[in-house]
């Protein structure tokens, strides 16, 4: 059986069901959990505990790869991003919506792309 998501194979008894989807248990996490980049909330929670800890957040490494990327190419798109660090594009989007609550990194449209730069 196949994971209608990700094309990969799903050994007997571990596909999931999501709206008539059938996924690999990692699709399956992503359809129930998605990234919000835009949550008022996390800002808020991100900023109030550096400011009350008096230091900075730290990053993990794949978050200081995707920092270190962004300087140097002045901007990409998320595909390019995942494809230049090596991990999958739901771990990216994971990671930019994070980066994104500590205003880090944003998002723009040029010229009908979406475009992922440094804050």
């Amino acid at each position: 059986m196949q994971c209608d998501r990700c094309q990969e194979n799903i050994k007997n008894n571990e596909e999931r069901d999501f709206h008539g989807q059938t996924l690999c248990e990692d699709c399956y996490m992503v359809a129930l959990s998605p990234a919000k980049a835009c949550d008022p909330w996390a800002v808020h929670s991100a900023k109030s505990f550096s400011e009350k800890s008096k230091r900075k957040i730290d990053l993990t490494q794949t978050q200081a790869k995707i920092l270190k990327f962004l300087k140097e190419s002045k901007g990409a798109e998320p595909e390019v991003i995942s494809d230049r660090i090596q991990i999958s594009l739901p771990d990216l989007e994971r990671e930019i919506a994070t980066l994104r609550h500590m205003e880090k990194v944003r998002a723009k449209l040029q010229e009908g792309k979406k475009i992922i730069c440094l804050w």
